[in-house]
């Protein structure tokens, strides 16, 4: 079992995955949820509009039975914790803890050796240190800005208000290598490097990383920022994890940000989201620009579901974590070639996280505007046109594939072809997956059935081999065996398509279904190749440490590994509604095709072999026999 599966791993790791297992038990989400979220019931669960998003019509559906809610509009998906988390901006501790109390337990502290013990405390001390180091910086650089005649001309000659400068928190770091020590006694002190906020360098010149285990070696200590313009980025729960600095007038780089952290993540951070999570759910949707000051300005206008990246193409954990506050993302980028291929490394990134109910668009300005100038130049409403007519993944994407291709010859079309697969093998949503497939055999003015077998097929099909028993076989050969030395042509058969995406979403919301199969078919599920398979012995792993594991403590043990379940999930038709019985009915019918792909392929392997030996020539026969047992017991089932 992996390691951070007994212990919750980083900063869950202090906290007995048995224990969670039982105040998901004791805890009701539909209690938990309804404090926030009006509820009615509907059948077995509960409905109300989704927290996450804006919504008119209910789609929230909460399950008291699973202990999950599940937005079927967004697909905001959880636990009682995850609801806190998501919804009140906590850290998994603190949302553990706030669930406890409400329900009288006391969290215990996991079964740690006294390294781990004086490594966790260490870890926690210098997360806390570092947050009040941001604060205290945070305090000094809007007291400064205040003071500073030069940066206020600047944000006024930008057309920045000061309501929304102190709603954004903007400060100054002043034109000084060591301004930052009017702010605290200690310059020198190690959690000012720690902290992102000064450089040391050594006796070399060369700077001393803030993850460094000693900083003894420093020779020389600056400023990071020096006459920039301050933006604060704050986590969820409005903790200041980190700093952007815009350059005033002239200068490289013009946005500089705090270094990777203990408590800052730049892949996983986006600046304002804090700030406009309620916006992003009213409007329905949240607008990803490039600049820390469109934010500020577009806010300014009204426009405030807005967020940026921090100076990077927008990562998988980013858009993850906008997935969880709406249902669609629009990127805003500038028109220019460097705009495009910020669009196309964020389409990439967005791929394999796009479900069915999931919208992706792009917004392209004048090569001459970013979102700033153009609302200042022309209006909130001429911005807003442009939003509406945002465009489509869909339509970026094929833009982007036949860029530079000829499509009116054969080896351009092939060409078109090749880049598509590699694009459309990471999307997993089965309708627009199909949409995707039809539109671009349109395109391509090619037969739907001929692209998809140029797509998924490794090999042309060819004739399937004959079942008859050969002139000439060898006595005590069965009917269903080729001749010794044969080298038939491969059948063709196929496998269940993306087998892991229809077993997992029933193995998740019933976990108890994992010891209704056998060993043998562990095994299937574990030789599935694809993106799930790490998940798969995850799961495993989590249901053999704890056999008796609800759905819900399976959800939270899976977050605790890096997964994201929600994934998997979203692409069910109907997670929360499934009952045991018909779970386990098509879990089973899904094994039956994935054995039966498995006995088949083997088949052709030894065939392909010439079936040499006598106990090739067994193994044969005795698939054949199981091939038999399997059709019998889909025609039983009614899988067939």
């Amino acid at each position: 079992m992996p390691a951070c599966l007994g212990v919750f791993c980083t900063m869950q790791q202090r906290i007995p995955p048995g224990f969670i297992q039982e105040l998901l038990a004791r805890a009701d989400i539909v209690e938990v949820v309804g404090q926030h979220v009006q509820l009615k019931k509907s059948g077995s669960n509960y409905k109300g509009l989704c927290p996450f998003h804006g919504e008119k019509t209910p789609s929230f559906t909460v399950s008291a039975s699973k202990q999950f809610y599940h937005c079927f509009g967004c697909g905001a998906h959880g636990t009682a914790i995850g609801f806190l988390m998501e919804y009140a901006g906590l850290g998994f501790v603190d949302a553990v803890k706030d669930l406890a109390a409400r329900y009288g337990l006391t969290v215990p502290q996991a079964d740690l050796d006294p390294q781990q013990q004086r490594q966790l405390q260490r870890s926690r001390s210098l997360q806390a240190t570092l947050l009040d180091v941001l604060r205290t910086a945070d305090d000094f650089y809007q007291h400064r800005l205040r003071h500073s005649d030069k940066a206020k001309n600047y944000l006024i000659a930008r057309g920045v208000q000061g309501q929304v400068a102190k709603r954004f928190g903007l400060g100054y770091a002043p034109d000084d290598w060591q301004a930052l020590a009017g702010a605290f006694a200690n310059y020198n002190a190690d959690a000012l490097v720690q902290a992102g906020l000064v450089i040391a360098r050594d006796a070399q010149g060369e700077p001393i990383e803030p993850q460094a285990e000693s900083f003894a070696a420093a020779q020389r200590r600056y400023d990071r920022l020096r006459d920039r313009i301050t933006f604060p980025i704050r986590n969820l729960r409005g903790e200041v994890i980190g700093f952007g600095g815009r350059v005033i007038g002239q200068g490289e780089p013009k946005y500089l940000n705090s270094p990777e952290t203990e408590v800052f993540h730049k892949g996983e951070e986006l600046y304002g989201l804090f700030e406009a999570r309620g916006a992003i759910a009213r409007a329905g949707y949240a607008l990803v620009v490039e600049g820390y000051l469109d934010v500020v300005a577009l806010a300014q206008f009204g426009i405030e579901q807005v967020v940026a990246t921090l100076g990077t193409a927008c990562t998988a954990q980013q858009l993850q974590k906008l997935f969880r506050h709406t249902g669609q993302v629009i990127f805003s980028f500038d028109g220019d070639d460097a705009g495009r291929r910020a669009a196309r490394r964020a389409m990439e990134n967005a791929l394999a996280l796009l479900t069915d109910t999931r919208v992706v668009k792009f917004l392209f300005l004048p090569p001459e505007h970013d979102p700033d100038s153009y609302i200042r130049e022309r209006g909130v409403d001429a911005f807003e046109r442009e939003i509406a007519r945002a465009q489509p993944l869909s339509e970026f994407l094929f833009a982007s594939l036949f860029d530079g291709i000829a499509l009116g010859s054969a080896e351009g079309r092939a060409q078109a072809i090749h880049q598509a697969a590699a694009l459309l093998a990471q999307i997993h949503a089965p309708a627009l997956r199909g949409q995707l497939l039809t539109d671009l055999a349109r395109r391509l003015d090619m037969p739907l059935a001929d692209l998809r077998e140029v797509l998924h097929a490794a090999s042309p099909r060819q004739a399937p081999v004959e079942r008859h028993t050969p002139s000439g076989a060898p006595p005590g050969l069965a009917p269903d065996a080729p001749r010794r030395g044969a080298r038939a042509p491969l059948r063709a058969f196929a496998a269940p398509t993306d087998a892991l995406r229809q077993a997992l979403p029933l193995l998740l919301a019933h976990p108890a279904l994992w010891w209704d199969i056998s060993p043998a078919q562990h095994a299937l599920l574990a030789q599935e190749s694809g993106a799930l398979q790490p998940l798969v012995h995850t799961v495993e792993a989590v249901l053999e440490d704890q056999p008796d594991c609800s759905a819900a403590a399976l959800w939270e043990a899976l977050r605790a590994a890096g997964h994201a379940p929600e994934q998997v999930l979203a692409q069910s038709p109907d997670p929360l509604e499934i009952e045991p019985e018909v779970a386990r009915h098509d879990l089973l019918a899904l094994l039956l095709r994935l054995e039966r792909h498995s006995v088949l392929r083997r088949q052709d392997a030894l065939v392909a072999a010439g079936l040499v030996s006598d106990a090739d020539r067994a193994e044969y026969r005795s698939l054949a026999a199981r091939l038999r047992e399997i059709d019998l017991a889909q025609r039983a089932s009614g899988a067939a």
